[in-house]
């Protein structure tokens, strides 16, 4: 009588179990289908959580992310720094009350972690003059070029440093000759005033500092902090030159980045900045190899996580942010990070329904991918590239919201 219960109750369980598949097929279908005329030619994969396929369209075709490159860099700045890292600059201060500034690649020292910095450091080196600033850049060497950024005033072609400030950028505004600052938080210098005047368009406008002379960038950085010391009650009756810390000398006043890595990566992956994503990205390989920061020190940290994580042959990266076209992904790669990056998933943009998601645009690429919101799934993974419609990847990705 008991084995023909368990027989009976096993016959319900395979009859429910059937029935669901049954009624589950042709939702699959269809969202396949509605994928399929929407973008025949897109790329398109969909995976649960335990990495079953849910849809695949032209799925094993490589191809270029764009920021979704953004997402790796997220992923492996987890894996190597740490949510709570937090990036340093270092001062000193000779007898001659020369002060030294040494910058650490702090990818987010704009203005308003200036006006917290400057304080700071005078309660610890006093408020009498400094005599000089000296800039001392060398955790980043003056070759550093990285894959993709252009020689151009474009925000998103500014130079990599260990010491800038506001993204090596300056936001002004130009009438003819006037320029004044686009920003009420960010004091308008004579290095910035004579880059505008240079080469800033009349009317509001981010630039980049130029490329032929990197230096100007550090300069400019030394500027603002100079403006805001005085802010603060001090200043720097000196030039401001570039050169090294005395051997020795021990720091008066360390700054530690306000933000946490986990904050700065919430901005990053927001706003999608080049700039802050190749300054983690080059930090990753300095932190396991020591300074100076070097492109091949962090491609060489990042081959290692691949290959301990079977990505060798699945993502093929040579720069943090996404800008150069020759880094080429895989989907079921992109699908791997994001399940180790499941867990910090909060830190992208979310849609209404939950869902969380970083595009990549270039011209003729638009890419998507992300953590969907999906009734009977639950969050899956998913990856999305086609060769043109920006607008097209969010019609799919509501698609899958809405069908799976």
């Amino acid at each position: 009588m008991l084995a023909m219960l368990e027989f009976a109750m096993w016959s319900r369980l395979s009859a429910a179990a059937v029935a669901v598949l049954l009624l589950s097929a042709p939702a699959f279908a269809d969202v396949k289908e509605r994928i399929a005329a929407l973008a025949p030619s897109g790329l398109v994969l969909v995976l649960d959580a335990d990495g079953n396929e849910l849809v695949a369209q032209n799925a094993d075709d490589p191809f270029v992310p764009a920021s979704v490159a953004k997402l790796v860099t997220a992923w492996l700045a987890m894996e190597v720094l740490g949510g709570d890292y937090r990036f340093k600059t270092r001062f000193y201060l000779d007898d001659d009350r020369v002060l030294y500034v040494r910058g650490g690649g702090d990818p987010f020292l704009v203005s308003e972690e200036l006006a917290l910095l400057a304080p700071e450091l005078l309660a610890e080196a006093g408020t009498e003059p400094f005599a000089r600033m000296v800039i001392d850049s060398s955790y980043y060497p003056a070759d550093l070029r990285i894959p993709g950024i252009e020689a151009t005033d474009e925000a998103y072609d500014a130079l990599n440093a260990a010491l800038a400030v506001n993204f090596n950028t300056i936001n002004a505004v130009r009438n003819g000759k006037t320029v004044r600052s686009a920003e009420e938080q960010t004091p308008i210098t004579p290095l910035a005033i004579a880059q505008f005047r240079a080469r800033g368009p009349n009317g509001r406008s981010r630039i980049s500092l130029t490329q032929e002379d990197p230096g100007i960038g550090v300069r400019y950085a030394g500027e603002l902090i100079a403006a805001f010391i005085e802010k603060a009650g001090g200043g720097v009756e000196g030039e401001i030159a570039i050169g090294s810390v005395p051997a020795g000398l021990e720091p008066v006043y360390v700054h530690n980045q306000s933000r946490d890595l986990s904050e700065i990566l919430r901005q990053m992956l927001i706003g999608s900045n080049n700039y802050i994503a190749n300054q983690i990205f080059l930090e990753i390989g300095a932190d396991r190899s020591g300074g100076p920061v070097s492109l091949e020190k962090s491609l060489a940290v990042t081959r290692e996580i691949f290959a301990k994580h079977d990505l060798a042959d699945a993502i093929q990266l040579v720069e943090g942010s996404g800008i150069s076209r020759d880094n080429r992904f895989t989907a079921r790669g992109v699908a791997r990070v994001l399940d180790g990056f499941a867990p910090h998933a909060e830190l992208l943009r979310g849609t209404k329904k939950g869902s969380r998601y970083k595009t990549g645009t270039f011209s003729g690429v638009s890419t998507l991918a992300g953590y969907a919101k999906t009734d009977d799934h639950g969050d899956v993974r998913f990856v999305i590239s086609l060769k043109g419609g920006g607008k097209l990847r969010f019609r799919l990705l509501e698609t899958i919201e809405r069908g799976l």
